[in-house]
This record gives structure tokens, sequence and C-alpha cells, in this order.
């Protein structure tokens, strides 16, 4: 008999279950406790259940769905490299990172990506599949046991595009931000879009509390185009028309992250039409100097992205501008993709 996997269910899922061998439905919620609060990696671990039925979900039962395949602790920020193996063999990263108290992962929410950014390195590996639940949940319960520490906070930055997910990576999230469970509060949990228009406008209409990020890194369509083809079917202006929506439907201030890649997208003119774009709905703009990654892509030196930041300058919302952590390893935004094995090109 094929055991069924738990990791990535529900509290009502796993009361169904256990009903389902027999067991008072109470125990369901002893069993969700131990998984996503206690982080239990074994039926033996669950010491207040009866030790028959303990044996019993050993047969019927398992949780977990990934392996630590590799882990790259040499950054000189202090983010860590988790490189995972999946059942089928392929593989996914994700990244603590520390800072100011917060305890930071960056997951994955898909083996690859089908949305071709020309400056991603996860973009190498086309898409080979969508994560389950229960994998994108692993990726957090997995970490939280190796360091031994609490996860205060989880951006789905990591390989793929969440909202073409869409089901898994919410499921996902609900389970993190359980007060049954992993307790980490929503406003701790980001979702980050390279612009899919109609999934955001579904994300407002269906109240979620997360907080959303919008990748753009570019105001002008045909540019945007060329480096995310996906402003090819949503293009800037439906794109903005969505987080417009979301803005107002929800109450909650977007985020736009916007790459600075020397030379492309870092001139005075993207500064003034980044700044006309802001002015239109209440968000946040975070600066990210490029990761080098792909070799036609380089990074702006640091006096040049303060220039830039200064364009921007007044701006009615607010402005950061964020050097990723990790860089030195591969870790920081946009240079996950696995194993250069399974690259596409």
């Amino acid at each position: 008999m094929k055991k069924i996997n738990l990791t990535g269910f529900t509290q009502a899922e796993i009361e169904d279950f256990v009903e389902g061998i027999g067991e008072k439905k109470y125990r369901g919620r002893q069993i969700y406790k131990w998984i996503y609060d206690k982080g239990a990696a074994t039926f033996k671990e669950m010491t207040d259940l009866p030790e028959k039925l303990r044996n019993k979900l050993n047969d019927s039962a398992e949780m977990g769905y990934i392996t630590v395949a590799e882990i790259d602790s040499r950054s000189s920020s202090g983010s860590v490299k988790y490189l995972f193996r999946l059942h089928d063999n392929l593989h996914i990263e994700s990244v603590y990172i520390p800072d100011s108290g917060r305890k930071t992962l960056c997951i994955s929410s898909q083996v690859g990506c089908a949305l071709n950014c020309q400056f991603c390195a996860t973009a190498r590996l086309g898409l080979k599949r969508h994560l389950s639940a229960g994998e994108i949940v692993d990726q957090v319960l997995t970490i939280g046991r190796k360091r031994d520490e609490e996860i205060t906070n989880i951006v789905f930055m990591g390989m793929g595009e969440p909202f073409t997910n869409y089901e898994n990576v919410i499921k996902a999230a609900n389970l993190f931000s359980d007060d049954n469970g992993m307790a980490i509060g929503a406003r701790r949990i980001v979702i980050s879009t390279s612009g899919i228009a109609d999934k955001i406008i579904r994300y407002a209409d269906e109240g979620h509390k997360f907080r959303l990020a919008v990748s753009l890194n570019s105001p002008f369509q045909e540019q945007r185009a060329q480096l995310m083809p996906i402003s090819r079917k949503w293009v800037v202006e439906e794109l903005l028309n969505a987080v417009k929506y979301y803005a107002k439907k929800s109450r909650k201030i977007p985020t736009f992250e916007y790459v600075l890649l020397a030379g492309v997208n870092d001139s005075k003119e993207h500064a003034l039409a980044l700044k006309k774009i802001v002015k239109s709905m209440p968000c946040k703009v975070n600066l990210i100097p490029y990761n080098p990654t792909v070799e036609k892509f380089s990074r702006p030196s640091g006096a040049h992205v303060d220039l830039f930041a200064q364009w921007l300058l007044p701006l009615n919302a607010g402005l950061s501008v964020r050097w990723s952590k990790g860089d030195d390893t591969n870790a920081a935004c946009g240079q996950l993709a696995g194993k250069k094995e399974e690259w596409i090109r």
C-alpha cells in the first residue's frame, strides 16, 4: 500500500486522514501540531500519541519530500544556500538570510521557470515542473530543523514564478501563517510575481493577507518585453492596472522590485518614468543592484545606484536600495538555478 505523505496537508486534511484509518479526529490536530509547530521529522517523536497509533502511522503515512544535497555556508554575509534533491532527482535551492534579528527564508515554488527573464539564472532551466504544497512547505520545515531555530520571515523569491503555481503557493503560505502551526505572521510572508496580471486580481479578490511584490525592472513596454517576455502577454499598462486594483481592494501597499542593470534600465529617463508610475498608486520601491549571473548584464557602480535613487526623489512612496546578501556564493536574488547539469541552456 502506498503511504500518504502528510507534509503539506492542512489540519482538516490530516483529521480526515486519521478518521480514515479508524482513529479519533482530535488525533489529527495533535499530528498537525507536531509537524508544523514542533517540527517533528518522524512519528516516533510524537510522544503524546499512543505507541499503537505511531506504529499505524508508520505503516500508512510518511512525512517529508526533500533531501538536503548540499549546504553552502561560505557567504561573508551569513547567508546559507541549501540545495535540495526531490523524489524525481530534480533539484531546487533555498536560502537562509539572517538580518537584524530576522531569520528569512527565500524559497522556491517551481523546478525552473517558464518565463525566461533574460537576467535570471533560473531561466536557464526552463520549467521542469511545479512544486507541490508539501515540497514548498518542506523547505521551511527542513531548514528549521537543520538550524534548530524559528524562521521569522518567508519570501517566495526563489526558483519559479509563484503565481503560475498559484494554488500550491497559496496553500503553503496559509500553512506557514496558521496560528495552530508555524504561526508566521502573514505580513512577514512576501509573494513575488513577475507580473501575472489576472492572478494579481484574483489574489486581491480572495483577500489574502500576505504581502505582494511585483518585479517591474523597466517602465517601458518594449524594453520590458525584451527583458521579461511575460510582458508580451501582460503589457505594462495592464500590469499596473492590476496592481492598482490590488492596492485599492486590499488596502495594502504593494512593492515594486526594480533590478538595476548597468547601461540598460538605469538612466535618468528610466528613473523619471518609474517616478511617474509610482505617483499613480500607493506603493514601495526596492532598487536591487544586479547580482552578476548572465554575462551580458552587469551591476551599476554604487555611485550610480545612489544617483538613480536621487533621480527618483522626491518620491511619494517608500524607497530602499536592497544590496542582496549571498551574491558571493550565487545565493542572491536572481542567482538560484539548482544543478548546472539540469540546465537546458
